[in-house]
């Protein structure tokens, strides 16, 4: 059985931090792209950031120079780190784990989700 489980959401402040963590089971975790989701009530999903199986990364331009992410494969985890938090990063953020096969199978495993609230 698949699992993602994400934690470390809550509410913060403009200008605040907050990181949030994502726990893996049931994959190979050292294979798969990692990357954070997040949907604000009324609006698609966005992707927020990305890190390959080989640590390259990547940002929406939304939060570029703010969060970053990173993997420890060790312990099968994904993080993202978000600084200078901004109300408009209010949404629910989710983990995803994405494996190509080859370019027409591809396998998708999401979160349930963590309420992320930037309000003063």
């Amino acid at each position: 059985q698949v699992q993602l489980v994400e934690s470390g959401g809550g509410l913060v402040q403009p200008g605040g931090s907050l990181r949030l963590s994502c726990a893996a089971s049931g994959i190979r975790f050292s294979i798969y792209r990692m990357a954070w989701y997040r949907q604000a009530p009324g609006k698609q999903r966005e992707l927020v950031a990305t890190i390959s199986s080989t640590g390259s990364t990547n940002f929406a331009d939304s939060v570029k120079a703010r969060f970053t992410i990173s993997r420890d494969n060790a312990e099968n985890t994904v993080d993202l780190q978000m600084n200078s938090l901004k109300p408009e990063d209010t949404a629910v953020y989710y983990c995803n784990a994405h494996l190509m096969v080859i370019p027409t199978i591809t396998h998708d495993y999401w979160g349930q989700g963590t309420q992320v609230t930037v309000s003063s």
